[in-house]
């Protein structure tokens, strides 16, 4: 299996490389995603110098390989199960607007999709997300899009700005994420009718392709 090689490959180089697993770890919960302020601000993953820093050769190489083992195992299972074949969490939102309660909508395909405005890969899926629940809202698929952002302005800029035409409600707190384990963004669920997770997806989606627009339609 590809796991069991990554893992074989990944000890071999530490274990090479004389390097102990607290020199490995993540120092971000982002799991695979680059975090808000790296994203904002680059250079301020390397805030003592103007230029990244340099690592030998074979510590580059066993990061690489940590790093992969890290995201099939972690990123894909974000510290818990993936959920698929179960019922998904419920929650209820409440922000400035509105109140969301994920159950509300029991009976109904739902992508729930965890975003921020802060998040390029969610920015670049937007117009996507809204396009196909445009085109699948007849056959009973609903968009719910939580965003994480903590800037209640922010939020509504994009919006606005944006037009973004589907049901979203903020949460600041990130409370109805970390129910799914979710740390990375984008991250979504697909939940059939029955309310049972079907689908996750890591990372942005074209929604708006023949395939994922088929699989949707047929739930």
């Amino acid at each position: 299996m590809l796991l069991d090689t990554v893992l074989q490959a990944a000890e071999k180089i530490v274990a090479e490389e004389g390097l102990s697993p607290e020199q490995l770890k993540p120092h971000s919960k982002q799991c695979g995603y680059r975090s808000a302020e790296a994203l904002r601000h680059p250079k301020s993953r390397y805030p003592n110098s103007r230029s990244k820093p340099s690592f030998p050769g074979g510590f580059l190489a066993a990061a690489v390989a940590v790093g992969l083992l890290s995201a099939l195992i972690g990123c894909y299972s974000g510290g818990r199960p993936t959920r698929i074949g179960s019922n998904a969490p419920d929650f209820t939102v409440q922000d400035s607007d509105h109140k969301v309660t994920l159950s509300q909508f029991r009976g109904q395909v739902v992508v729930l999709n965890f975003w921020g405005t802060f998040c390029p890969p969610c920015i670049e899926e937007t117009p996507s997300l809204v396009q196909m629940q445009k085109r699948l809202k007849d056959k009973g698929v609903v968009v719910v899009a939580v965003s994480i952002d903590t800037d209640d302005d922010a939020y509504h800029k994009f919006l606005k700005d944006y037009k973004i035409n589907l049901i979203t409600v903020r949460d600041g707190a990130q409370k109805s994420s970390s129910l799914y384990g979710t740390f990375g963004w984008p991250e979504t669920y697909v939940i059939d009718r029955n309310g049972m997770i079907r689908r996750k997806f890591i990372g942005a989606v074209d929604w708006s392709s023949p395939e994922i627009t088929d699989y949707l339609s047929k739930l």
